[in-house]
């Protein structure tokens, strides 16, 4: 698994027009602690305001299994996620640099799966890859042994999150929004 350099994270700011502060978040590369994670509750206390105007995107570390809220230079919040298991054929969570599609939902449900989702926005071929909540039965009731997957890898690819993360993001996170997804 490639992590992305300090000089790679410093192009992609410079793209966003983002100046770049070198956190412990921006650098580390070491995997998250496995703790157990209320997935009915926030990752990391208050959510941010996002103002019009305001310089946000979303940055995935698939090896610390976070999604990281940068909000006009800074990382203003970091959420809890589960990535894909990386297992042939298609369960992988794609890396590089995408934006927030328009497709955006309260629920969907996948019968191949056999799971769904609350709180949906898209950010890759327009609903295939999402940044969703911790999976649901097709009654939309939680599916506790997948929630307590959350802070490992374990979707088919997209980005599952507890369901008030999943529910900001929903709300707050505009259309265009870069993501960009790395070790």
């Amino acid at each position: 698994m490639k992590i992305p350099t300090f000089r790679t994270l410093a192009r992609i700011a410079l793209l966003l027009g983002l100046p770049l502060v070198a956190t412990p978040a921006l650098v580390s590369a070491a995997p998250a602690h496995r703790v157990s994670v209320d997935w009915l509750k926030p990752s990391d206390g208050p959510y941010p305001v996002i103002h019009r105007g305001d310089r946000v995107w979303l940055r995935v570390s698939i090896a610390r299994q976070r999604v990281y809220v940068h909000l006009n230079g800074h990382v203003a919040y970091a959420m809890v996620a589960s990535t894909g298991l990386d297992s042939p054929p298609d369960d992988a969570t794609p890396r590089g640099t995408f934006r927030i599609q328009r497709e955006r939902g309260l629920f969907f449900y996948a019968p191949r799966e056999r799971e769904g989702a609350r709180y949906w926005v898209s950010w890759l071929h327009h609903g295939e890859y999402l940044f969703h909540s911790v999976p649901t039965d097709r009654e939309g009731r939680i599916i506790v042994s997948e929630a307590r997957k959350l802070g490992r890898e374990a979707s088919h690819g997209c980005i599952r999150l507890t369901l008030p993360d999943a529910r900001w993001i929903y709300r707050h996170i505009p259309y265009g929004t870069y993501v960009v997804i790395g070790g």
